[in-house]
Order: C-alpha cells, then structure tokens, then sequence
C-alpha cells in the first residue's frame, strides 16, 4: 500500500466510539468550526451530531481545494465510521507475521500462475513500461502482485468511508486527514465515480493500491484513452506503478538484490560494500551467477545471522517508498523474480527458534530506547530503526551484530544497564 506506514493508534475507547457511531445523511447546515471531540482520550460514545459536525468540519478545506458543496454532499452521503477498520490497523501481517510465512505467503503456488500469465498477457505493456521508466517488469509485477493478486482483489470499501473513519478517530495525526480531503478532489475531478471508488479499509485504491496523494502525483495514463484509471486499466496500473517508482529514484539496471551465501567466519561488522568489496570477502549469490561489477549493497539478514542472507541495493529501498517493511520489500523482489522464473530461497529460516511476543517487541524497543540506541515508535513493529538500533547494542555488547532482536537479545537487554 503505497505512502502509509501504520503507527497504532491508542486502544482505549476506540472500538467503543467506533461501534456505537451511527450516522444519519450528512446535514449540510452544521457549524463548520465545530470541534471534534478527541477519541484517544475520551471514552464516550460519539452522537450522531459529533460525526456530522467533524465531517462538516471538513467543508471549509474542502472549499479552499476547488470541491464543491455537491460534490462534498455526494461523498459523504450516508457515510459512517467504520468499526473493523481501527482493529485492522493493529494487524499489519508485513510487521507481525514471521517473515518466513510472510514470503511464503507471498510467492504461493497461484499467485505464481497468475503472475506468470499476466506477464505474458501484457507483454507488450511491460515492454512499453520498461523503456519509458526505466523499471524491470520484474519488479512491477512484484508490486502488482504483492498489492491485489494481479487485479484479482482490489478491495471493496469505499475510500471516502475508511479516511472518514481513520481522520475522526485521529489515526497518524494529520495523515489520513489529507488523504481524505484529496479523495475528494478527485471525486470532483471526475476521475473516478463514488461507486467505483473502492480500495483498502486505510483508503489505498485500484489495482496499485494507490493512497489519493499518490494518485495525483504519480498515476499515469497507460493506454492512451485520456484516463488514469488504476481501478480498472491495466496499462494504467502498470505505467503509474512504474512511475511511481521512478519518481521515487530507480536507478535502471541496477537490482534491487540477490540472495547470497556468506563465508565461513564471515565478520558481521561487515554492513556495506561495493559488489566487488563483497566478492573480496568471500560473499557469492546463491544461483553461481556473478555478482554486478558495479554498485553497491548492504547485507540483509532478515532472520538474523542464521537464515538466509540478501545484499540490497538503493532500489530495494525505492521498493519500501511503496511500503516501509523489509518484509514487503524483500517479497516483491521475490516474487517478481520468481514469476520470471528465479529461484526459490535457499537458505534456512528458523522456524523452530520462539518468536518474540507483540509485548516483547515492544520491550525490546523501550529497552533500546533506554539505552539510548533507538528514538522511534514503540509499537512492536521492528523494521530498519530498530534493526539498526539492536545492531548497535549488538556492537556494543560483543554479540553477533545481526540487527535481528530474538529472545536471546531481549535477555541481552534485560541485564543491560
């Protein structure tokens, strides 16, 4: 889901607020600079007359990004606060899924088959993509699969609804407020009709999964009929996806990276290098084929130093501009590669070893934090910072510095003073 990293919102009150909101049609003679209450630290139920005066809230901003008041009317006519969608924001499978099962989720025998037939169905617009952007098909059909399953699921909640819901419960501040007030440009651009107006329950919309934002920024028209039509349109999905990831700094010809087998004795101090650096020090790719003579790439141990090892490059970080978790990234490279026909991972996950708790992550974090390693979310959801934050202890503690918080770790921590 492009442009949105969950952060949780606070728990109390909301499935209370969110499960008795019921909303009638939208009036529209409430105040405009009525204030809303704030549902994080409130625990009465909203009336019908709170959700009406926030939406109406919204009107004079609306007004200001050239929307007008049928317009506005129309997408919030018998619009709602949606319960299931604050619970969801707490059940990101990229950040609390093992990442084993998250790519093998990822690269499923069928999602394999589509991919494969999409490739060859659209040949000849990922050929168009390709030399227009810069972007390997590869890399694109990861994305597209990774997002909808290829089309095949493209979400069906209404946009309007789920960033109503996200702004009135105040989830990642300002974030879903904007989102929401650029659905409603769009709306009144005619892009696209309420209707079909459809995506994810954190208002992510089309075949890209495009959040509004990045609707008007990024998407394309791909099939020349004078549309930018990522809900239906498959040259559309496909060009403003590539796009996409030019504007977000593909470097062409470069990987996004390679699965790579690490020497006996390997120095895990060892944190980036050139190519070339990395094949002095005994690293080779997993499938016997060269590495590139040129470039560079940081090592990746998604599992720890016992699993299996990935050098990435720049472009794998341009994958995460489109979701900000290793775990997408590293399945979207994964699975473009293999619908082209790459190899499966080799190496060992381990699977037996005991998964941290989501109370455990979050320990970990507030421990690093302690420590003075780590500044961030203590939301359980370890990604980069805290990966760089528990090498640093690592470092510093003599351990093996493989970024990768376990058990062992957090019993590292808890003696740490």
């Amino acid at each position: 889901m492009i442009g949105f990293q969950g952060r949780p919102a606070r728990a109390r009150g909301l499935a209370l607020l969110l499960a008795a909101a019921v909303l009638a049609p939208i009036a529209a003679a409430s105040s405009a600079a009525a204030q809303v209450p704030d549902p994080e630290t409130t625990a009465a139920a909203p009336t019908q007359a709170e959700f009406r005066r926030f939406v109406e809230a919204l009107w004079p901003e609306a007004r200001q990004r050239g929307v007008s008041r049928a317009t506005f009317d129309e997408a919030f006519r018998d619009v709602s606060p949606d319960p299931k969608i604050v619970a969801l924001t707490k059940k990101q499978s990229e950040f609390v899924r093992p990442i084993w099962e998250y790519i093998g989720g990822a690269v499923s025998a069928s999602r394999l088959q589509r991919g494969r037939e999409m490739a060859q169905r659209y040949a000849a617009q990922f050929d168009a993509a390709e030399r227009a952007y810069g972007v390997p098909r590869a890399v694109i059909l990861g994305v597209w699969g990774m997002e909808t399953n290829y089309g095949s699921f493209t979400g069906n909640i209404y946009a309007v609804r789920a960033l109503a819901t996200l702004t009135y419960v105040r989830y990642r501040g300002e974030f879903f407020r904007n989102e929401l007030l650029t659905a409603l440009q769009i709306l009144e651009e005619d892009h696209i009709d309420r209707a079909k107006m459809l995506g994810s329950w954190a208002g992510a919309m089309g075949q890209t999964q495009f959040m509004p934002s990045s609707f008007m920024r990024f998407a394309v028209d791909g099939d020349g009929d004078g549309q930018r039509d990522i809900w239906s349109s498959v040259p559309d999905a496909i060009a403003s996806t590539a796009n996409y990831l030019k504007e977000h700094g593909w470097t062409p010809g470069l990987p996004w990276g390679y699965e790579v087998a690490l020497p006996d004795g390997f120095d895990f101090r060892n944190l980036r290098q050139t190519f070339a650096g990395w094949g002095q020090l005994g690293v080779a790719r997993v499938d016997g084929r060269a590495l590139p003579g040129g470039g560079e790439a940081t090592l990746l141990l998604p599992a720890g130093a016992g699993g299996p090892a990935f050098l990435v490059t720049a472009n794998y970080d341009v994958i995460k501009a489109y979701n900000a978790s290793d775990a997408y990234a590293l399945g979207v490279g994964h699975l473009g590669d293999r619908v082209l026909g790459g190899p499966a991972i080799q190496g060992d996950w381990p699977t037996k070893e005991r998964m941290l708790d989501k109370d455990q992550r979050v320990e970990v974090q507030k421990r690093l934090m302690a420590l003075g390693f780590y500044q961030g979310e203590t939301d359980g959801k370890h990604g980069s910072r805290t990966r760089d934050a528990v090498r640093q202890f690592q470092l510093r503690r003599g351990l093996v510095p493989d970024g990768y918080a376990n058990v062992a770790v957090l019993e590292q921590l808890r003696r740490a003073r």
